[in-house]
């Protein structure tokens, strides 16, 4: 019987390990297939690390990030084109639907002249899908060690939300210049910014949740807002009802803003 139980045993031990190298070689091959393509992006031949996008350029391209939850593949392109069209050239696709990571390639296979990035990144497999689906930034609604230390293996840029003074100290101390401020609308909004800005001026926030048409300005105006994050300008029943001539129109109105 105790030869039994320790030939069990071992047979339980040997599976475990198996399940767990398995898991690893599964997240490494990952790694590896996402950080071979983007290294290939920098060093290859018309690319030099002087031209490494940066959360910094993206807000200067637009300060409205829409926020687009989408699972129609189909209307992916057409989404792209009517906020193209309106002013916008960035959007956060949030994975927050099953056909997510395929969206975001169509788009930036389909759609070249959008900055299209990943958003709800929440674990590493979600960080290393969304590069090898060529997302071109990362959107996290917190900071954990391992997306920390993934982020600095990609040269795309990373923004990891944060809403507490120790979370911004955090972010600070870590060498981050912008981060994600979300729940915006459930966290003090406005007026918890506007109290941020003086003890941390060296960080520029994305307010994010509950941002809309009318009150964008106003968080735009504090000098500590790098942009905002809206689904205002994704409406999802715009998109269901294929209303894209809306959808520009708001692109415009909030581009007109600036």
């Amino acid at each position: 019987m105790g030869i039994y139980c320790n030939y069990s045993s071992n047979i339980i031990k040997f599976r475990n390990c198996v399940t767990k190298l398995t898991k690893q070689c599964h997240t490494t091959m990952l790694y590896n297939n996402a950080h071979n393509l983007t290294r290939s992006n920098v060093t290859g031949e018309h690319s030099s690390m002087n031209n490494i996008l940066t959360c910094e350029d993206i807000f200067a391209k637009n300060r409205f990030i829409p926020v687009v939850i989408l699972d129609d593949i189909e209307k992916a392109v057409p989404l792209a084109k009517s906020l193209l069209a309106g002013g916008i050239s960035v959007m956060e696709i949030t994975l927050r639907t099953q056909n997510a990571f395929k969206i975001i390639e169509l788009i930036a296979n389909e759609a070249p002249d959008m900055t299209v990035g990943a958003g709800t990144i929440l674990t590493d497999d979600d960080y290393h899908w969304a590069i090898k689906h060529k997302a071109q930034f990362i959107v996290s609604p917190g900071l954990t060690s391992g997306l920390i230390q993934i982020s600095r293996d990609y040269d795309v840029p990373f923004l990891p939300g944060a809403i507490t003074p120790t979370e911004v100290m955090q972010a600070i101390s870590l060498g981050f210049k912008h981060v994600k401020f979300f729940p915006a609308n459930g966290n003090g909004g406005y007026d918890t910014l506007k109290s941020l800005a003086s003890p941390f001026p060296q960080i520029k926030f994305c307010p994010t949740g509950g941002i809309t048409l009318e009150n964008a300005k106003k968080f735009l105006d504090l000098p500590n807002i790098a942009g905002v994050g809206c689904s205002f300008l994704a409406n999802p029943a715009l998109i269901a009802a294929n209303e894209y001539d809306k959808i520009t129109a708001l692109a415009k109105q909030a581009a007109a803003l600036l």
